[in-house]
């Protein structure tokens, strides 16, 4: 593994472009977000670096990607194949890297217990990209499918789900 590329300035405009910009729907249960990133874990970050807090809302771009980069990148998105990569990078920033892991594991046909461990990696890493993503991609959508808040939020999920399968499969396919 000491040749792996790191991607992650590759997949994040990707991802970027799925959460948008600033929000703040009383129904989203992320609350106050900029590009993905809530205040809470914008508050988190800048007491970590010193400094003061401030409104999410006027967070710098490389502040939001040095979040991204350190919460939902790493450690587990470099080594994965291309593809891959994004899309594990991309559930767990809209789902959390528990619930991105158990899905992955699943797509994977490997125990779903939550723990990126060395035996989910070798299997990441010696898939079938393309057959990965589908199953993954079906994972997805029946997770999005059991939530509370499909009703609300459903139709943009199932629509994100479609096109992250997209890239991924150009970028496994590049």
């Amino acid at each position: 593994m000491d040749d792996v590329v790191d991607r992650f300035h590759i997949c994040l405009p990707y991802t970027l472009r799925e959460e948008g910009g600033n929000d703040d729907d009383p129904e989203d249960p992320g609350g106050r977000t900029s590009r993905g990133i809530t205040q809470r874990e914008f508050n988190v970050y800048r007491r970590l670096i010193g400094a003061p807090s401030q409104d999410v809302w006027l967070a710098g771009d490389h502040e939001i990607a040095e979040i991204y980069r350190t919460q939902y990148w790493m450690p587990h998105c470099p080594p994965l194949p291309a593809g891959v990569d994004y899309l594990v990078f991309d559930m767990n920033v809209n789902m959390g890297p528990h619930e991105s892991t158990l899905l992955l594991q699943r797509g994977l046909g490997v125990a779903d217990d939550g723990h990126f461990g060395l035996i989910t990696l070798d299997a990441a890493v010696h898939c079938n990209p393309v057959r990965l993503i589908a199953a993954v991609s079906d994972e997805k959508n029946a997770f999005y499918r059991k939530l509370p808040t499909f009703r609300r939020f459903g139709n943009g999920w199932l629509l994100r789900v479609k096109e992250v399968e997209q890239v991924c499969n150009r970028m496994a396919l590049a």
